[in-house]
């Protein structure tokens, strides 16, 4: 199998083996890497509920998650050729039966999964830590995130407010 630089290197990078730092521009495959690498994660063996993808958005989150369960869906699925042939451009070598059997059951143990696969917000997965330790992070427990609506209405108030500290200090 032949491929181009750029691809050795997104197969290498995917590699969950490797320490990898991933930075690149929109549109370059950075989710299609992290989307393989927690692939060979499982193929490996690693329990999806020992795996968390922390990402900057929802719709990163989202769409990485969506892509993950398709193609594990598509493995479960695919003839034995074309799966070999898949799992061949992912990066794996030795495509044993086991392994291949492995591949077609990722799907279920996915769903299946206590807590599921952990795909967040690197703001959800912060804001999940201070609600487990929140004495130690000084909050009190309990306490709940504020929703961007409400984030906007209390903004337009402190302006209110200090507008109309400056009209009444003239």
């Amino acid at each position: 199998m032949k491929r181009n630089a750029a691809s050795e290197r997104q197969v290498e990078a995917a590699d969950p083996r490797n320490s990898t730092w991933l930075s690149a521009n929109a549109g370059s495959g950075k989710t299609r890497v992290l989307t393989d690498r927690v692939a060979r994660l499982l193929l490996e063996g690693v329990e999806p509920g020992r795996i968390l993808c922390l990402t900057y958005t929802k719709a990163a989150a989202s769409e990485m998650q969506n892509r993950l369960f398709k193609r594990l869906g598509e493995w479960a699925m695919m003839p034995e050729a074309a799966l070999r042939d898949t799992l061949a451009t992912l990066g794996e070598g030795a495509l044993l039966p086991d392994r291949l059997s492995r591949a077609r059951q990722l799907f279920a143990r996915a769903i299946e999964a206590p807590g599921g696969l952990r795909i967040q917000t690197i703001h959800s997965f912060c804001a999940s830590l201070l609600r487990r330790f929140p004495l130690e992070a000084g909050v009190p427990p309990g306490f709940t995130e504020m929703d961007d609506r409400a984030a906007k209405a209390m903004r337009a108030e402190i302006v209110d407010l200090f507008a109309r500290e400056h009209r009444a200090a003239r």
